[in-house]
């Protein structure tokens, strides 16, 4: 079994520890649900943190899934403890940037992506709150291109055809290759995320559970 540790990032009230709260569930880590609005979640302990619906300091734990056992790391996602969160990066495997789709990009995020940059940590990235979001993912994802550059292929596009063509625009070598044969490989994929050419975009709700198995395939597989 693949070991892996992995951050999760945001910006404050992006939904990341309900994200998190989601992995721990759908991995059997935990049996219920927390929330943040119950002060109940699973990785926010201090009181602080419950009082403020904030995390302030980072935070760990063990998942397992069919194929990858996870060190997940919890980070903050208040530009107050940005330190906190950089502190992190220098022992991650690879990170989750976790955006709101009804907010979409926001300062911080870009702060963050710049970090992720700077310790060359390989990034895949979930626009969660989309059951609120009044943007569709074509749309965030034009925004994506264009707030943190390019890279950035929609994981959950059901045209694969579209989404090869989309991965092999990140590499020469591949896409000469998807010219040649029509196709892009696991091998090619795993490579390109760890080089940070790469970042796939996955798309659904924390809350409720959407999108979440896609996300720990993908870290399964390409990881």
């Amino acid at each position: 079994m693949k070991k892996q540790v992995i951050g999760i990032l945001a910006h404050v009230d992006a939904g990341k520890t309900t994200l998190s709260e989601a992995l721990l569930y759908t991995t059997g880590k935990i049996k219920k649900l927390g929330r943040v609005d119950w002060r109940n979640t699973y990785l926010d302990t201090h009181e602080l943190e419950r009082e403020r619906g904030i995390t302030i300091f980072s935070k760990q734990a063990v998942i397992e899934s069919d194929r990858l056992h996870i060190t997940l790391l919890d980070t903050p996602g208040h530009v107050d403890f940005s330190a906190e969160t950089e502190r992190t990066l220098s022992v991650l495997d690879c990170a989750i940037l976790v955006i709101s789709g009804s907010e979409g990009v926001q300062a911080h995020t870009e702060t963050l992506w710049h970090l992720l940059e700077r310790y060359h940590v390989p990034t895949f990235v979930f626009v969660t709150k989309m059951d609120l979001s009044a943007a569709g993912a074509a749309d965030i994802m034009r925004g994506l291109n264009a707030d943190l550059g390019a890279g950035c292929v929609d994981f959950t596009d059901p045209d694969r055809d579209t989404r090869a063509e989309h991965i092999a625009m990140a590499d020469e070598d591949v896409l000469e290759a998807y010219l040649d044969s029509g196709t892009v490989t696991d091998d090619d994929i795993t490579r390109l995320i760890a080089e940070r050419k790469l970042f796939p975009c996955f798309f659904g709700s924390g809350l409720r559970l959407d999108g979440v198995d896609a996300l720990l395939t993908a870290l399964e597989q390409y990881t």
